[in-house]
């Protein structure tokens, strides 16, 4: 927390904001009053009419809805209108095939059109849609589609013959694969979705959803044991709309840019549902991370709103200074990050890179939407996930799940019951469902504190914490201190067993360009952390690595290196991105 904090009232930062005055936004909020803003019939609530045909109703069904950047045919642009038609087209489909209401489709592609169409169309159809990560390998897709009980699958033919074909038939609900980019005949047992989606019609009658229909399943990996399915109701869309105005500061005509995937959970409240309910046009680039390709994006689409994850902030950063002042990014109005913890440093070097700071904010995928952000107007403490939306009421509770009482108090992260984009259970899963709650409150897992200000500080997973000589260690603020040393490019920091101190911090640690692993460097990052953070606290050792074990949206995976340090099971890693294993 030695990091100054970055003050807001300077003219640089702007004016004509969603919320200008947090305090007095939060102490007149009501839900009630928001739904009813939102939702003009009480009886009828589907998210992907707020999202779309509304926009075309109110007349703006000319403006571009999806600006896609595709890898091979450079850019094509959808308007609302035309969104609307192609989505109203894929729930003809879903029709045509005998798709009901509640039926489940599950999508599996990258960052193409298709896969937009057939979320918004399959809520248009009162059908529930379940993304699918498309870098997953066979196992972790069947795993979520056999407990999902998937009816429909919708993905290129290259995915389906590589990652479905060898197993389809072992899952007897799945009725129907829909596939695109097919190169020469349809596979058999599926059908050409180009061709249905072209021989259907535009006109479509919305199905009549309520606020507590479901609608998304997105799927989360626990530490062991099989993937969770955390079901989200149509009514979430009223967080989704909240969330997107006061965290991310949208406004209709916003240039918008969602670095996510939609196979997770950011992509798909905060890169479809939010920014669509805003009428934003939304960047959405097939490509994969590129240092010089996204700088490109944001200059040449003068993206105004830009939310991403502190990986790729990380991997900016590891570029330097002086690639992104061959940029003009001063379209850049607000420039925000989700996805784990965002170091204090990448904040201060947003300031130095863009003229403003990244604005980092926390939520889960059974939250549904954003809880906790730093705010346009006000002040950020870097490395600090900022304070609780307007409607939202945050604790940190002791192990006896009461509240704590004192500032920078660690406890277990808790947020009261009744938000609209709670999650509403675990698939077919209730015992689990019911443990993730004590009385009126959703308890985390995440440890935290907050600050006489009200500003709350990420200290790590509750089976993250490292217990030392007495001492209660949060490995974020361990791995934030050797980042701030110029070698170091991400750090990873677990407690491995010790005879006297119980447990010992040891760190994990992969290098910038221009810096070799050695004696004398290990020695430097030992007494740089000893310097940053006291003895008591600091790593006791230090292992280089190539690269880290991360999830594939960035997460660096504490448990896998504590599991592979001392050789225990690894549990769940499906959702692992490549990495060395030395």
């Amino acid at each position: 927390m030695s990091f100054p904090i970055v003050r807001k009232k300077s003219p640089v930062f702007g004016e004509n904001l969603n919320i200008s005055n947090y305090k007095a936004t939060c102490e007149k909020f009501d839900w009630q009053q928001t739904e009813s803003n939102i939702i003009k019939d009480k009886d009828v609530c589907n998210m992907a009419y707020l999202a779309v045909d509304s926009n075309v109703d109110q007349g703006f069904g000319d403006q571009i809805a999806i600006r896609w950047l595709s890898k091979k045919q450079g850019s094509v642009d959808i308007s609302y209108r035309s969104f609307s038609d192609q989505t109203n087209q894929f729930a003809n489909v879903l029709q045509s095939l005998g798709i009901k209401k509640g039926d489940r489709i599950f999508g599996l592609a990258g960052r193409v059109p298709y896969l937009y169409i057939a979320l918004i169309g399959s809520l248009k159809n009162g059908s529930v849609f379940s993304p699918l990560f498309s870098a997953f390998g066979p196992e972790p897709i069947q795993s979520r589609m056999t407990i999902g009980q998937a009816n429909v699958l919708i993905t290129s033919e290259k995915l389906y013959l590589k990652k479905i074909a060898s197993w389809r038939d072992e899952l007897p609900s799945l009725k129907h694969v829909l596939l695109f980019d097919i190169k020469k005949s349809c596979p058999e047992n599926c059908q050409d979705l180009s061709q249905l989606m072209a021989e259907a019609s535009t006109e479509f009658q919305l199905c009549e959803t309520h606020a507590e229909d479901l609608a998304l399943l997105h799927f989360t990996s626990g530490t062991t044991g099989k993937p969770k399915g955390a079901m989200h109701v149509h009514g979430a869309v009223v967080h989704h709309i909240h969330s997107g105005y006061c965290a991310l500061d949208l406004k209709p005509n916003d240039i918008y840019w969602c670095t996510a995937d939609p196979g997770w959970v950011t992509g798909t409240s905060y890169g479809i549902i939010s920014p669509l309910c805003h009428r934003v046009t939304l960047i959405i680039d097939e490509a994969e991370f590129d240092v010089q390709r996204w700088y490109s994006i944001l200059q040449d689409q003068k993206v105004t709103v830009w939310y991403t994850a502190p990986t790729a902030i990380r991997m900016l950063m590891k570029a330097g200074y002086d690639l992104v002042k061959n940029y003009d990014l001063t379209s850049l109005r607000f420039i925000s990050s989700v996805g784990e913890p965002l170091n204090p440093e990448a904040v201060i070097w947003s300031l130095e890179a863009f003229g403003k700071p990244f604005h980092d904010n926390w939520w889960q995928t059974e939250t549904g939407g954003i809880m906790i952000a730093n705010f346009a107007s006000e002040d950020i403490k870097p490395g600090s996930m900022g304070q609780p939306l307007p409607g939202i009421q945050v604790a940190i509770l002791d192990e006896n799940h009461q509240p704590v009482h004192g500032d920078n108090i660690p406890g277990e992260l808790a947020i009261k019951k009744g938000w609209p984009s709670m999650f509403r259970g675990y698939l077919n899963e209730t015992e689990r469902y019911e443990k993730s709650f004590y009385l009126d409150w959703y308890l985390t897992g995440d440890m935290a504190m907050c600050d006489t200000d009200g500003y709350f500080w990420f200290v790590g997973r509750a089976n993250d914490l490292i217990k030392s000589s007495g001492h209660l260690i949060g490995p974020f603020e361990v791995e934030s201190a050797l980042i701030e040393h110029p070698a170091v490019a991400e750090a990873g920091v677990i407690g491995i067993p010790d005879d006297v101190s119980g447990e010992m911090v040891k760190a994990f640690v992969a290098l910038n360009p221009g810096f070799s692993a050695n004696e004398e460097l290990h020695q430097l990052l030992i007494a740089h952390a000893r310097k940053k953070l006291g003895p008591s606290i600091a790593p006791r050792e230090i292992a280089f690595r190539q690269n880290l074990p991360k999830t594939r949206s960035g997460k660096i995976m504490r448990r896998l290196l504590k599991s592979r340090e001392l050789g225990l099971p690894e549990g769940d890693i499906s959702t692992l991105e490549s990495d060395e294993k030395d």
